[in-house]
């Protein structure tokens, strides 16, 4: 029996009474597999002895102390107990709030065995955070290891261990080993039953090692193993593609609007499309993550792909004195879908001015358009009158159907969940796929999340890019900022103002959108131009505020993050983000590259607060600000990011219900994810059906048991 197979209720367990039952269901505890499954978040190592001497070189005390006095502080009914402690170390007070009670349990000239966590203060050891048992007889809560679970209304840390402790007697041992018995073998891991009984009670700290070294690789290497299902499973598909181009060339459009362009492709956007070209000319469809900075030209390198698959085969028999027999052939359709009306209209807008001259038919689709457009636009689109599509979700609507859909590109691809972007490729017969993220993703995620598909990066930015200076303003030093900008103002260019709120808030010390429109508008930057732009305001006010600013009719705009992802305005020079340490990087890298877009010197000033919301500012708001402050490239920040706020926290990851692991960490076990994935690609090289006998297990796991909830790539 695997451990996900006992689906016995809760009820079943020994000790289990009704009130417990419900405390559990509450927590989403059902099942005995659920309730082994709800790991510990921490341990208490009771096994050793660590004397009152050594407070500080342990995180816990653990020995055994004579109560010596008691002592009474502060008035009335609100005085504290103290009670004065020593061990053949030294003395010490143990703090009792609210626990009068524990003058009689802790008589003075008795011995107890006692951990807790101690601290110097007010010129003595002092703990609050204790636990005793009387020294003479068996020890009950010392002498081992104990495991500390996150708890939940209803059940405490007792009740917890009594609980998972009779689970485990009743239904751990005919658990079946999960892994290989190669892989155990050659990695000197636990067998299943005994990994999960020591990972909740482990004999010592080094076995609990092991079982977390076991139960992580296996929830890696099942990970990998269903990754590795999806990629062979892509690649076994032969979809029904004619590519008039039969290799990574450019094709006869994508020459033609390179011929266009007033610049050359960099290094990293050539080969991207020659990646690109490869997987669209192969025999099943392509599924490709397109990465890159902000600024580095990836939307040019989704036009050369959708001309790929539009190409009409007709031009290229046209050029070899075949035009007769092409009429019969098929002409291709390309989505390429965007987050936000305002960057759809964008791309959109793109589109028409660079592909319309080759003959390209685009057009733009968003939930806003009305009845009448709408429906002439769909008709186009089933009668495959349409050549690109530029939208929002709306493309992937029940109305919309396309004559012969053969790319999707999803751009901010963390911006849209799994079931929208299933939605878009159903739309076609296995269309190929190009993902692009302008939010760079740490390569230990990407190799996570995305291992199932292929990865090109653009690592280069535009010639004559320069880097934006970026610098850090206290608050209290703003007006050096507005000056600063207003110079840059008088030069004839634009700035950004952004702030975490839209609106004030009463419980809440920050600036926000609204208010500080109005005051740059009245009093800052008197005589100049100023709008506000914000997620509350209406699509069509929002794209007429964004399309003054781009034409420089508007010389300051103050927002909120949704500029983000906006439309480019070179002419734009200075970002100025306020109280920056209530920004995740990804944000703050985001806002930055607004800036930039031109050939033009640029800078982004950090404004924090030295308060956070009446709290000193977060060790966490520093480290991201002093990163931002060191780094320009998005990979190094997204590096960074990640490691300060964990992988099911990055943009869009949990929402787009991307990884759902129990104990492992992609970042922390970077070299046992590694070691797993090889594993598990060797295997499905070998045997992609998973039917020779040593690999049956893996099978019947995947079918009965999986090893976590749910991943959806």
């Amino acid at each position: 029996m695997f451990l996900r197979e006992l689906t016995v209720p809760t009820d079943h367990i020994k000790g289990a009474g009704p009130a417990s039952v419900k405390a559990l269901a509450r927590a989403g505890i059902n099942s005995v597999a659920a309730l082994l499954c709800y790991y510990p978040r921490d341990w208490e190592d009771r096994s050793r002895p660590v004397l009152l001497a050594d407070y500080s070189r342990y995180p816990a005390v653990c020995t055994v102390v004579r109560v010596t006095a008691h002592d009474w502080f502060g008035f009335g009914p609100m005085k504290t107990l103290k009670v004065h402690i020593e061990d053949e170390s030294g003395k010490a007070v143990l703090v009792c709030f609210n626990r009068p009670f524990l003058e009689k349990q802790l008589t003075v000239g008795m011995q107890y065995r006692l951990w807790g966590r101690f601290y110097y203060k007010y010129g003595e050891l002092q703990s609050s955070a204790f636990e005793f048992e009387p020294a003479e007889g068996a020890a009950k809560g010392f002498g081992r290891v104990l495991p500390v679970y996150p708890l939940t209304a209803g059940i405490n840390q007792g009740l917890f261990r009594r609980l998972i402790h009779q689970a485990l007697n009743q239904y751990a041992n005919p658990l079946e080993d999960e892994l290989p018995p190669a892989i155990i073998q050659r990695d000197g891991l636990l067998p299943k039953s005994e990994a999960i009984r020591s990972y909740h009670f482990p004999e010592s700290m080094e076995h609990l090692d092991k079982a977390r070294k076991t139960l992580i690789y296996e929830e890696l290497f099942y990970l990998e193993v269903i990754i590795g299902r999806r990629a062979l499973e892509r690649r076994t598909i032969t979809a029904a593609k004619t590519s008039t181009v039969p290799n990574a060339k450019l094709s006869l459009l994508q020459e033609r609007l390179l011929e266009r362009l007033p610049f050359n492709l960099t290094a990293g956007q050539s080969a991207a499309i020659g990646e690109i070209n490869r997987d669209m000319a192969g025999p099943y469809p392509m599924a490709r993550l397109l990465q890159g900075d902000v600024g580095s030209g990836k939307t040019l390198v989704a036009f050369l792909a959708a001309l790929r698959a539009v190409e009409a085969p007709s031009l290229e028999d046209i050029s070899s004195g075949e035009a007769e027999p092409a009429k019969e052939k098929l002409r291709g359709q390309a989505a390429i879908m965007a987050p936000t009306e305002l960057l759809a209209r964008q791309h959109a807008e793109n589109a028409a001015r660079l592909l319309e001259p080759l003959g390209i038919r685009p057009a733009f689709l968003t939930g806003n358009l009305k009845a009448a457009g709408r429906s002439h636009l769909l008709k186009a689109l089933a009668a495959g009158d349409v050549d690109i599509v530029v939208g929002t979700h709306a493309l992937f609507s029940r109305d919309v159907f396309y004559r012969n859909l053969t790319l999707v590109v999803v751009d901010e691809q963390h911006r849209f969940g799994v079931t929208q972007r299933q939605a878009i490729m159903a739309k076609g017969d296995l269309p190929d796929l190009l993902m692009m993220s302008a939010t760079p993703i740490p390569r230990t995620l990407a190799f996570t999340i995305f291992g199932d598909m292929d990865v090109s990066v653009i690592p280069d930015l535009p010639p004559g890019r320069k880097t934006v200076r970026t610098h850090l303003a206290k608050e209290s030093n703003e007006a050096k900022v507005y000056d600063f900008v207003r110079k840059e103002l008088a030069t004839g260019h634009q700035a950004y103002f952004v702030y975490p709120l839209i609106e004030a808030d009463i419980n809440r010390d920050l600036k926000d959108a609204q208010s500080m429109a109005d005051r740059l508008g009245r009093q800052v930057f008197k005589g100049i131009r100023v709008a506000l732009v914000h997620s509350k305001l209406d699509e069509e006010e929002k794209r007429r505020t964004m399309e003054a600013f781009r034409l420089g009719e508007i010389r300051v705009l103050v927002a909120t993050s949704v500029v983000e992802v906006g439309v480019d305005v070179p002419n734009a020079t200075c970002m100025v983000i306020e109280h920056a340490e209530r920004f995740g990087l990804s944000a703050l890298h985001q806002l930055r590259g607004r800036v930039g877009r031109g050939k033009t010197q640029s800078y982004c000033f950090l404004v924090f607060s030295e308060h956070d919301g009446g709290d000193a500012l977060t060790d966490d708001g520093k480290t991201r600000l002093k990163v931002m402050l060191e780094n320009s490239d998005g990979f190094i920040i997204a590096e960074e990011d990640l490691k300060l706020r964990g992988p099911g926290q990055i943009a869009g990851i949990e929402q787009s219900g991307y990884l759902s692991l129990g104990i492992a960490d992609p970042i922390q076990n970077a070299g046992e994810l590694a070691r797993a994935r090889s594993d598990a690609f060797a295997i499905l090289e070998e045997d992609p059906g998973l039917l020779f006998p040593e690999h049956r297990r893996i099978a019947a796991v995947l079918e009965r048991a999986p090893p976590f909830s749910q991943i959806a790539l």
